[in-house]
């Protein structure tokens, strides 16, 4: 799975919807769905705060199997 369907796979388990998460985080919901949709990644800063709001460690997030 790609970076960006983990990212969706995350919040839908957490229930929130891309607008929820988007408000989490401070950012826009179309910023949300390019990062799901793998047209754009988000920064470290935001990648941290991804694993934060969604209670996922970044090995989840990359996908790796550590």
């Amino acid at each position: 799975m790609t970076f960006g369907g983990k990212i969706k796979e995350a919040r839908e388990f957490k229930g929130l919807t891309q607008n929820q998460l988007a408000e989490l985080l401070n950012v826009k919901q179309n910023a949300l769905s390019r990062w799901e949709t793998g047209t754009c990644e988000p920064s470290i800063d935001i990648i941290r705060q991804l694993c934060v709001a969604l209670e996922c460690e970044p090995n989840f997030l990359f996908g790796w199997g550590f």
